[in-house]
């Protein structure tokens, strides 16, 4: 068995490694890619990408003379699996024997790997076909290498398995001792590149260990919070409890009397919004050790200046959110005559949901380590986003991009928050204030909690009119919430674009008369990105009022369901201005309701749906569309005469079309059923005179591990390369929590319409 181990280099290390005598060194060169505007996502680093393409990758692939293949993973490792699936596909498309793989993470260096920031589910999405053109034209070089050593024709000679063969003889020559020779011809055009046939895989859409697997269950794995450098300072940092505050008093004598303790330093505050990536402020204490620098910071006395948000209130927030969603709104979507179609309705149905603020709370808080030698710039951090945090250093220290150089380590989760580079921002400019030695700032657990980007808090108000037969002919439904586009633009106070075209403005109901309309307000404190962003209350919202209906109309909940989706087709969405579709051409990525239908069915066949179940006991079921992945959910929910809540089972049916580990696939949704649990069942953000309420796991829940279901099983689509890869970390958490909801009101005949639950089953 392989023992795996990842090197971390820096971009002079990997040239001058992969430039040595005698090795075969590969650069995919791919089209450029298309800019998104502003006005579709915010763009940092690089911007997203469409399918297929990206700019100019140097995702280099080295085979040296002895014949070992390093292979560079350009994207964040947080468990996800991208560390092996990216590898795999070059090293399948290669020929190459995995066991003679060894995996580089590469440096935060857009120019040479095209877009490295991990979110949006889009890795495989995105390099599955450039990772597969690198692998194959490596292929093709050595083949061509052989058959000019042989004096044959490029037919008669074949790669497989970590040499090449010349079929009519027999001989062979190992893919070191073709290195060489390789690495003089061309790399072949794009368009001459010959991929293998998916029948042909040896590794692609097979199950695969991580190859992170035996350092981190050795130990041996490095995170960001383990970077070690010789004359090493470390940090913790005060930062205002109110998003915009300041220092307006500090006394650190005690602070200063606490042994280990060398420096106080004041980090300017007052940030408001737009705040970007820029560090919050507050006073930062340089210690020995991260226990000295924890006494310290506790030692200190500071007052604050709260800014504008110091009356910030989320309870009276959310009522301020309700009353917006109670009066007409921006028409994002309009379909047909919904004023007439209510009119004419036999009945009217409505109902609001609310979900609160949410920490993404990573097992590993913040982390980032800075030194400055010669002017230059280097970094270690769990970032998922090198290039937005290699551009936020060079901007706060003024230094040229080139001078700054990120190193990426292994994520202890991410979820989003380690998308914003905040936490590496202030360990540069902590460097730069001890005269460049080496920092490391550590955020504790209080510190991710009270002061992260949070999921938005939000309203959705849907009204549904409905015919004698209690089908929907009219369906208005408003969402309110602030956006993530206030940290990037003063106060725009609407849901931009890519937050409407996640389960909003994109549903594929087939109802005939559709308005969506977005209210204003206004953000109190930093939004972020969160494990599948605005889908979370969307697909709340939506499949929650699906349940209802049906049972207003005293049809099975699953089968009512299939009746909103409709018969199977291309959903038909031109009446909506600037769809957004996760950055994806709706040509190669339609929103098909027959896809959507298919792991409806699954899932419910796969958990017996209409099966007898034992008294306190019933099924919900929930369906969603998000990162161009279709994933339905059912969960199984018991519920005891005192409250008591416990989750038998839950099935969920994937279809993410081709996809490359089928472990990692299950692994995610496994995670993502936790994930919706924790959401759905206990996480709430709180805000009083402007400050977070909660501080840690005991006040900011998540699932414990006697709460999570005590089944999970996952269901893949049948593997079809025809279909081009979506999503997989992501789509996984958006169905469970009405998938629950609506099992809680199958065993109860309770409606949970406010998440979290928490004690409402009690009562």
């Amino acid at each position: 068995m392989t023992e795996w181990s990842i090197t971390n280099i820096s971009r002079r290390g990997l040239l001058k490694g992969f430039g040595s005598a005698g090795s075969l060194v590969l650069a995919a060169q791919i089209l450029p890619i298309r800019t998104l505007s502003a006005q579709e996502t915010p763009v940092y680093g690089a911007a997203a990408m469409p399918h297929g393409t990206v700019n100019n990758p140097h995702v280099f692939l080295s085979i040296d003379p002895d014949g070992g293949v390093t292979i560079v993973s350009h994207r964040a490792e947080m468990g996800q699996g991208v560390r092996t699936g990216l590898p795999m596909i070059v090293a399948d498309e290669l020929e190459a024997d995995w066991s003679r793989v060894r995996v580089v993470q590469a440096p935060g260096d857009e120019p040479k790997y095209g877009n490295q920031d991990t979110d949006g589910s889009r890795s495989t999405r995105h390099f599955m076909q450039p990772m597969r053109e690198a692998g194959a034209a490596a292929r093709m070089m050595l083949e061509a290498a052989a058959a000019a050593r042989w004096s044959v024709a490029a037919d008669e000679v074949e790669a497989k398995n970590h040499e090449v063969t010349h079929k009519p003889s027999g001989r062979k020559l190992g893919y070191g001792e073709l290195a060489a020779d390789a690495s003089a011809l061309e790399v072949p055009e794009k368009d001459k590149i010959r991929l293998k046939d998916p029948s042909q895989f040896r590794y692609i859409g097979k199950d695969m260990p991580i190859i992170d697997g035996f350092d981190i269950t050795t130990g041996r794995a490095l995170y960001g919070i383990d970077t070690r450098l010789e004359g090493m300072k470390y940090a913790v940092i005060i930062r205002p409890p109110v998003f915009g505050g300041k220092v307006a008093s500090l006394d650190s004598a005690e602070a200063m009397k606490v042994p280990g303790v060398e420096k106080i330093i004041e980090l300017e505050g007052g940030v408001e919004a737009p705040s970007k990536f820029q560090p919050l402020g507050g006073v930062a204490v340089i210690a020995r050790n991260t226990w000295a620098a924890i006494q310290g910071r506790d030692a200190l006395k500071v007052t604050w200046d709260n800014g504008s948000n110091g009356s910030y209130d989320s309870r009276a927030y959310r009522k301020e959110l309700e009353t917006t969603a109670r009066k007409p709104a921006l028409i994002v979507r309009d379909d047909g005559d919904v004023d007439a179609a209510f009119g004419e309705a036999a009945t009217t149905i409505e109902a609001e949901y609310y979900m609160p603020h949410l920490a993404q709370a990573p097992m590993e808080p913040p982390a980032a380590t800075a030194r400055i030698v010669d002017g230059k710039c280097d970094v270690w951090a769990c970032v998922q986003a090198p290039q937005a945090t290699r551009v936020e250093v060079s901007e706060r220290l003024g230094l040229p991009i080139e001078d700054v150089t990120v190193n990426q380590t292994l994520l202890g989760g991410g979820f989003g928050r380690k998308s914003k580079p905040d936490f590496v921002a202030e360990a540069a400019l902590l460097s730069k204030a001890m005269g460049g030695a080496p920092v490391k700032v550590t955020w504790t657990r209080e510190d991710d909690i009270r002061h992260s980007y949070y999921h938005t808090v939000s309203v959705e108000r849907i009204e549904a009119g409905l015919d004698s037969d209690g089908k929907p002919v009219a369906w208005r439904h408003r969402s309110v919430a602030p956006t993530i586009g206030s940290i990037f633009v003063p106060d725009p106070k609407h849901e931009a674009p890519f937050e409407l075209g996640m389960g909003f403005v994109d549903l594929p109901f087939a109802i005939p008369n559709i308005r969506c309309e977005n209210g204003e307000a206004a953000a109190h404190t930093r939004i972020g990105w969160f494990r599948s962003v605005s889908n979370i209350p969307h697909a709340f919202a939506i499949q929650s009022f699906a349940g209802e209906l049906a049972a207003a109309a005293g049809k099975d909940q699953k089968d009512y369901l299939l009746e909103l989706i409709g018969p199977a087709r291309i959903a038909d969405l031109r009446s909506v201005d600037s769809l957004w579709n996760y950055g994806e051409s709706l040509e190669v990525y339609p929103i098909d309701t027959g896809r959507l239908r298919r792991v409806v069915e699954v899932a419910a066949e796969k958990a017996g749906w209409g099966r007898e179940l034992p008294p306190g006991h019933g099924l919900g079921i929930a369906a969603h569309r998000s990162f161009v992945t279709y994933v339905a959910t059912v969960v199984e929910a018991r519920v005891e005469e005192d409250g008591a809540l416990s989750i038998p089972r839950v099935d969920v049916a994937v279809d993410c079309g081709a996809y490359v580990n089928p472990d990692r696939i299950r692994s995610q949704m496994e995670g993502a059923c936790i994930y919706g649990l924790s959401l759905a069942l206990k996480s709430e953000i709180s805000f009083k005179d402007g400050r977070v309420e909660q501080g840690n796991f005991d006040d900011y829940e998540v699932a414990r591990i006697d709460e999570a279901p005590r089944e999970i099983h996952i269901h893949l689509a049948e593997q079809n390369f025809d279909i081009p890869p979506g999503g997989v970390g992501e789509p996984g958490v958006p169905p469970f929590a009405p998938a629950l909801t609506n099992a809680i009101f199958a065993a109860t005949g309770k409606r949970i319409r406010n998440l979290p639950i928490r004690n409402q089953l009690r009562s």
